[in-house]
Order: structure tokens, then sequence, then C-alpha cells
């Protein structure tokens, strides 16, 4: 079991590198998707190129990258106690954060909602930023 798990967007690597990185820092456990490259035939390629290449699959449903970035991010979510949407985010994240509150996972969004949202009600925690939320965080 990992103490987070972290979902954003794949365009947001660097954001969500820092974040695993300083939570790391502190002693926490955290499943980070970002580890895994959506292009496995340029691994170290900018996150924008990489995720153009996934997105040009034709036949995603039957692609075995595909099916192996989403087993790891659901082992990842399912392991973690948990889950910390960071904004910005898409439709999978958001996908991913309503399957997280149905496990039970603990949430916390950082980052500010782009509008008003109903469901956002299943975050018991928010910040405003990165920062704000480290700052709750104590080092081990």
């Amino acid at each position: 079991m990992t103490d987070y798990t972290i979902l954003s967007k794949f365009r947001n690597k660097k954001n969500v590198d820092f974040l695993v990185q300083e939570l790391r820092k502190r002693g926490k456990t955290c499943y980070n998707f970002a580890d895994n490259a959506p292009d496995p035939n340029n691994p170290n390629g900018d996150p924008e190129d990489q995720m153009k290449a996934l997105e040009s699959v034709k036949d995603f449903y039957n692609d075995d990258h595909h099916k192996y970035l989403f087993r790891s991010d659901l082992d990842g979510l399912k392991n973690a106690e948990t889950a910390i949407m960071l904004l910005p985010a898409g439709n999978a994240v958001h996908i991913e954060a309503g399957i997280a509150y149905g496990l039970g996972k603990k949430l916390i969004l950082i980052g500010e909602a782009e509008k008003p949202e109903t469901l956002y009600q299943i975050f018991k925690e928010r910040y405003r930023t990165m920062e704000e939320f480290l700052e709750t965080i104590c080092f081990e």
C-alpha cells in the first residue's frame, strides 16, 4: 500500500514529478503514473509529443500499451490510501477520481477548478497550490 497516487494529465508531468518528489522527501510513498511513458518509442520525449503519439493510436481498445497503462494506473489507484487530483486534469483523470471515490479512497484536490462542479464535493481537502498542500505534510 502506498500513501498517495497522483491523478493529473501527462501534459502536466513537470508539476506531477515535482509533487511526487516533494512527497517522497517527506517520507511518503507515491505511485507516479508519469513514470510510464505514453510513447514507449520515445520515453524521454516532450510530454506533448508523447501524448500526441498515444492519442494517434487508432485501435486503442486493443493496443497493448494502452492496456498496460490502464492496468498500471488502476493498480496504482487501488494500492494508494489517498488520491490527489492535481489540476489541470482531463476526462480520464475525472474518471479516476470517481473510481477512487467508489473505492472509498480519501480524495484531495490541488488547483483551482475552472468552473463550479457539484461532484467536486467528493474532495474533502482542497488546496489552491501544491505549496499550500505540502505545508500540511510533515517530514518523517
